[in-house]
C-alpha cells in the first residue's frame, strides 16, 4: 500500500478560507499535508472586494476594522503599511464632519430635536449589549416583556423604549412648526433614521426578526473603527502570498459535497492507495477527493444547500445542523456609490462640498409623503462624501430595499436618488410662519430644480443575487441563539463518546469542518469573526495530526 499525505481542501478563499490555508501552511507542517483552496469565483476575497470608483478605492464589501484594540486584522494592515495611501480612498472622514439632518420637504431640523432622539438611541443600543447607561430605567421596561421567553427582538425593544420615553416626557411643550410636521411625528422619524442605520450594521431587514438576547453576546474590538487605505483585499492577498501560486484554485464551484455520515475506519481502493472519505463534484464536471474539507462558503448559499432539492450535500446535512442553519438569520446589505456630475454645480446651491445629509422620511401611512421619492429609497438613512469634499457619494441599503436596488438599471437609480436627494436639499417653496421653530430651520423661497444634484454614473454592490455568496452577512434572527453559531461551527461527522476514543486512528473523523463569519459566536457579520474562524478550523486539523498550535 502506498502512503499517501492527507489531503486537505478549503472550499472558498474569503478571509476565512485564505486564513486557515495560511495557518495549515504555516504551521511548519507544509511537508505533511497536501493542502487545495477551491474557489467558485474569479478572484479571491469572497465577501471582501476592494475595487475602483471615480479614482477612488472602494470597499464593495466587508468596509470597516470595528475596532483596533488588540485586532489582528489592524496588526496585519499595519505589518503590511496598507493603511496608508496617495490614492484616496473610502476613508469616510466626511462622515466627521457635522451632519445636516434634513426632513422630508426640505428644512433642516434642529439639534433641539435630533440631540436627544440620538442620545436616546444610543443609550437604548448599549443597554441591549449589556452596558450601564443613562437610560437605565427606560431600558429595563423596554426589556421587562419579551412577549414569551426568549422572543423580544431588537426592534420591539428600541419601540418600547422610545414609548417609554415619551411618557417620561410628557409634559414636554407640544411645538408646532415646519408645516406637516410636529415634535413628536419628528422624533419618530429621526429614531426611525437610526433604526435603518441599524439594518445595514446587522443585516436584518426587519429589526424585528433580530433577536435582543443575542446583543449581549456580540463583540467588537475596542478603540476606532477605521477603514483600510489600500484596500481590505490587501489582507486577504498578504495571508494568500505565502501560499505556492497551485494551492488556490480560481473557477473551481462545488456543485456537491459526497461524505460518510459515520466516522468508520475505511479499507483500501481497489488501487492499493488509503480511499478518502470525501468526495468534491465541480460544476465543470470534474471530481476531487478529500480526507478533509473545511466549507467556509456564506450562510445564505448554507441555507439554499439546506433546501429540500438541492443534494450539494450527500448525504444530507444532519437535523442538528439544518436546523440551525435554518433558524439563524442572513441578509442583503447594499452600497451605492454615485458619482458627482461636473456640471451639478447650479445657482441654486453649491454641492461641491456635498454635507454628510442624514435623510428624515415621513411614516408609511402620512399624507404628506412626496410621491416623487421612490420607495426604495426611503429607509436610506443618509448619503455622504467618501471623505472631505470627495465627489463620490456613499449610500447603504439592507433588506428588501437592497435587493430592489439590485434589480433597477442604473439610469432608474440616478433618477431616484437624485429625485430623492434633490428634494431635501431644496428649501420650501414656502417659508414657514415660525421661523425660530424649536424643529427647524426657515427658509426663504427657492426654485427645487435649481437645486437639483446630478450624478454622471453609479456602481452598486449586488450580494443578494450572486449565487456564490446569496447574501451579506449574518445575524441572530429571533427563534434562535448563539448556540445555533456554535452547531453551525461544529465538524461532521458528529463523534458520540465512544467514538471520540478512536477518532485519532480514524481515517474519517473531520470530514467536513466549517468556517466562516458565521460560525463565530461573538464576531459573526465581521471580517474578525472569518478571520477567527479559519484559525480556529486550522488548529483543530492541526491538533487532531497531534502537532503543537499556537494561536
Amino acid at each position: 500500500m502506498v502512503a499517501k499525505k492527507p489531503r486537505i481542501v478549503v472550499i472558498g478563499a474569503g478571509m476565512a478560507g485564505v486564513t486557515a490555508a495560511n495557518k495549515l501552511y504555516t504551521s511548519g507542517c507544509e511537508d505533511l499535508f497536501e493542502l487545495i483552496v477551491v474557489e467558485g469565483g474569479t478572484r479571491i476575497g469572497g465577501r471582501i472586494n476592494t475595487s475602483e470608483f471615480g479614482g477612488d478605492r472602494i470597499e464593495m464589501g466587508a468596509t470597516w476594522i470595528h475596532g483596533i484594540g488588540g485586532s489582528p486584522l489592524h496588526k496585519i494592515a499595519q505589518e503590511i503599511k496598507a493603511l496608508e495611501s496617495e490614492q484616496p480612498w473610502e476613508c469616510m472622514d466626511g462622515s466627521s464632519d457635522e451632519a445636516k439632518t434634513i426632513a422630508e420637504g426640505g428644512f433642516e431640523v434642529s439639534p433641539n430635536v435630533v440631540d436627544p432622539i440620538t442620545s436616546l438611541y444610543k443609550n437604548l443600543m448599549d443597554y441591549a449589549q449589556g452596558k450601564k447607561v443613562e437610560y437605565m430605567k427606560l431600558g429595563d421596561e423596554a426589556a421587562s416583556d419579551d412577549g414569551g421567553a426568549g422572543k423580544l427582538s431588537v426592534g420591539s425593544f428600541l419601540r418600547k423604549g422610545l414609548d417609554a420615553y415619551w411618557v417620561s416626557n410628557k409634559s414636554k411643550e407640544e411645538v408646532n412648526g415646519c408645516g406637516e410636521w410636529s415634535r413628536k411625528t419628528l422624533e419618530d422619524a429621526v429614531f426611525a433614521m437610526y433604526e435603518s442605520t441599524q439594518r445595514t450594521y446587522t443585516s436584518a431587514g426587519d429589526l424585528l426578526t433580530l433577536d435582543y438576547n443575542a446583543e449581549s453576546e456580540y463583540r467588537m474590538f475596542p478603540g476606532e473603527e477605521i477603514t483600510i487605505a489600500k484596500g481590505y483585499l490587501s489582507i486577504v492577498q498578504s495571508l494568500a502570498s505565502v501560499l505556492p501560486p497551485d494551492v488556490i484554485q480560481l473557477g473551481k464551484r462545488v456543485t456537491k459535497v459526497e461524505w460518510k455520515a459515520e466516522a468508520t475506519h475505511l479499507g483500501v481502493d481497489q488501487n492499493g492507495y488509503d480511499s478518502r472519505p470525501v468526495k468534491l463534484h465541480f460544476s465543470d464536471g470534474s471530481v476531487l477527493l478529500a480526507d478533509h474539507v473545511i466549507v467556509t462558503v456564506s450562510l445564505g448559499v448554507l441555507k439554499a444547500a439546506t433546501q429540500q432539492d438541492s443534494g450539494m450535500f450527500s448525504p444530507p446535512l444532519p437535523c442538528f445542523k439544518a436546523d440551525a442553519i435554518s433558524r439563524l438569520g442572513f441578509g442583503v446589505v447594499n452600497k451605492l456609490f454615485l458619482q458627482l456630475s461636473s456640471t451639478h454645480v447650479t445657482k441654486g446651491q453649491d454641492f461641491s462640498k456635498f454635507p454628510f445629509l442624514q435623510m428624515v422620511f415621513h411614516r408609511e401611512d402620512s399624507e404628506f409623503r412626496l410621491k416623487k421619492i421612490p420607495w426604495w429609497m426611503r429607509k436610506t438613512a443618509s448619503v455622504c462624501p467618501l471623505y472631505h469634499n470627495s465627489s463620490v457619494l456613499l449610500s447603504w441599503f439592507a433588506g428588501k430595499e437592497a435587493l430592489e436596488l439590485e434589480s433597477l438599471k442604473d439610469e432608474e437609480i440616478v433618477n431616484g436618488v437624485t429625485a430623492t436627494i434633490s428634494s431635501f436639499l431644496s428649501k420650501p417653496h414656502k417659508k414657514e410662519e415660525n421661523s425660530h421653530s424649536h424643529l427647524g430651520n426657515g427658509h426663504v423661497n427657492h426654485d427645487e430644480e435649481n437645486s437639483r444634484v446630478k450624478f454622471s454614473k453609479v456602481l452598486k454592490s449586488q450580494w443578494g443575487s450572486d449565487p456564490l455568496f446569496l447574501g451579506s452577512y449574518s445575524y441572530v434572527a429571533v427563534g434562535s441563539s448563539g448556540e445555533d453559531l456554535d452547531i453551525l461551527a461544529e465538524p461532521l461527522p458528529k463523534l458520540s463518546n465512544c467514538d471520540e476514543a478512536a477518532s485519532a486512528t480514524s481515517t474519517s473523523s473531520l470530514q467536513i469542518l466549517f468556517a466562516g463569519e458565521a460560525t463565530h459566536r461573538t464576531h459573526y457579520s465581521t471580517t474578525h469573526g472569518a478571520y477567527f474562524s479559519g484559525l480556529r478550523e486550522a488548529n483543530r486539523l492541526l491538533q487532531y495530526y497531534n502537532h503543537h498550535v499556537g494561536v
